[in-house]
């Protein structure tokens, strides 16, 4: 399993066939998985609404001071993390219904998928046509963005009854939770 966190389609899409090309040269197949947070609403406005709540009281100084920290950093995901925003509240859609706002003074998973449930699906399934089967997901607060998610999200992804049991869609003790895009073919009509 190689697991990203949530950069924009174009650049997942490039990982993805590097990394299929470097496992197929040593006789190797690799799955793929992201993680990313969701900030899901009725509407789309209200989700904005929510993902600008979040940063409203970080201030220009706090941005700048994590942003030098990340910089110093040895991780290349938390490199890449911090080029989407470059430490700039401006902008922070950086690919459609992917905002960049949590990475500007967090560290690890920055981006997180906002938009109205039908929105943030139709975003998950770009992400598994890409190759991706499994997301890990998580929001702020943990457990009530976890039941927008099942609430308002689920419904709308093509699931099929899976041939593993249920306890393969796990909810961890940090409030993540993880479904497989196996789960998530078309329905017949």
């Amino acid at each position: 399993m190689y697991l990203t966190w949530g950069e924009p389609p174009d650049q997942v899409a490039q990982k993805i066939t590097k990394v299929r090309r470097l496992a197929a040269e040593q006789g190797r197949t690799v799955r793929f998985g992201i993680r990313m947070h969701v900030i899901v609403r009725e509407t789309t406005q209200k989700a904005w609404d929510a993902a600008n709540e979040l940063i409203q009281y970080v201030d220009d100084e706090t941005i700048a001071a994590a942003h030098r920290r990340f910089a110093q950093s040895e991780s290349e995901g938390q490199r890449r993390m911090a080029q989407l925003h470059k430490g700039n509240r401006q902008n922070l859609e950086i690919s459609p219904n992917l905002w960049a706002g949590v990475g500007l003074v967090r560290g690890g998973a920055g981006t997180a998928l906002v938009g109205d449930p039908e929105t943030v699906a139709a975003r998950m399934l770009q992400y598994a046509d890409l190759g991706i089967n499994t997301f890990v997901f998580s929001g702020y607060p943990h457990l009530e963005e976890a039941y927008r998610v099942a609430e308002l999200v689920f419904p709308h992804l093509p699931l099929q009854t899976p041939a593993i049991a249920l306890p393969q869609q796990v909810a961890s003790t940090f409030s993540e939770f993880v479904t497989k895009t196996d789960l998530l073919k078309p329905q017949p009509v």
